[in-house]
């Protein structure tokens, strides 16, 4: 099996991607999807419950669903990858942005949409750099942005308005990851 030291940066770059990066999205979609309807349909403690568990579960449900998109994330047989390592490291800093979510929340607890949802979406920008592709640009600003206007334009329904944003932003990129995956497997093919 190779190491990370006998490969190029670049081979491994070209490794990590050539990857689907479907289930994670996959997962945020519905993870966001559920937290709107509780926001919806429900009392607010629950809504405030529901982001938190969410965010908390998404990576799980990524890991579930990884198996059935073929990206098995827990694979034992899995090449090591420095860009692995990177993208993990975006994911760490993302999470840590949770300082700031969690104080300001016993402050406001309807922000508690806007910062989480901010800070799950920073993680895309790591990947746009590294598979060289917009698809992570676009989430993380595009989300940002939407979530920020809803949250100002949308006081009373800040549970349901800022999931259907990340959702719908979540819908597009799947969209765009699935044709450059498709595309990537049509020139894999054509060589």
């Amino acid at each position: 099996m190779n190491t990370i030291s006998t490969r190029s940066l670049e081979q491994q770059r070209q490794e990590f991607s050539g990857k689907r990066f479907l289930a994670m999205p996959l997962a945020g979609t519905i993870v966001w999807l559920f937290i709107g309807l509780v926001g919806a349909t429900m009392p607010i403690e629950y809504a405030v419950w529901a982001v938190w568990i969410g965010a908390g579960s998404t990576f799980y449900l990524g890991v579930g669903i990884s198996k059935i998109t073929g990206e098995n994330f827990l694979a034992k047989n899995k090449t090591k990858n420095v860009f692995d390592r990177l993208f993990m490291s975006g994911v760490v800093m993302a999470l840590l942005v949770f300082a700031i979510a969690m104080p300001f929340a016993t402050i406001d607890h309807t922000s508690i949409p806007l910062t989480v949802g901010v800070l799950a979406g920073l993680m895309w920008m790591p990947l746009s750099w590294i598979i060289q592709h917009w698809v992570g640009y676009f989430h993380a600003i595009v989300r940002t942005l939407g979530i920020v206007a809803a949250w100002y334009l949308f006081p009373e329904h800040r549970f349901v308005v800022i999931p259907a944003i990340i959702v719908a932003v979540y819908l597009v990129s799947i969209i765009a990851l699935e044709l450059r995956y498709a595309e990537l497997q049509q020139s894999v093919r054509s060589v």
